[in-house]
């Protein structure tokens, strides 16, 4: 999959991660991808909602090692 854009949001709380995703993906051109790197457990919640949501789908999400990977892309 290619990864138009990359975000390390580690380290950072609710809302930081989303919001720092949501910034992003309005900078991009529908069809774009975004990968998000978070280690906020409430993350998962937050962007599965944002996804249903936004109708920006949430193609992949994954975690690691404490740190949550997310996969948006632009809708």
């Amino acid at each position: 999959m290619d990864i138009t854009q990359e975000i390390d949001a580690r380290g950072l709380e609710c809302p930081m991660p989303l919001l720092k995703a949501k910034l992003a993906l309005n900078k991009l051109d529908s069809g774009a991808t975004l990968k998000v790197q978070a280690t906020d457990a409430g993350s998962v919640r937050d962007f599965k909602t944002f996804a249903e949501l936004s109708g920006n789908p949430l193609l992949s999400s994954d975690e690691s090692d404490g740190v949550y990977t997310y996969i948006l892309q632009k809708a």
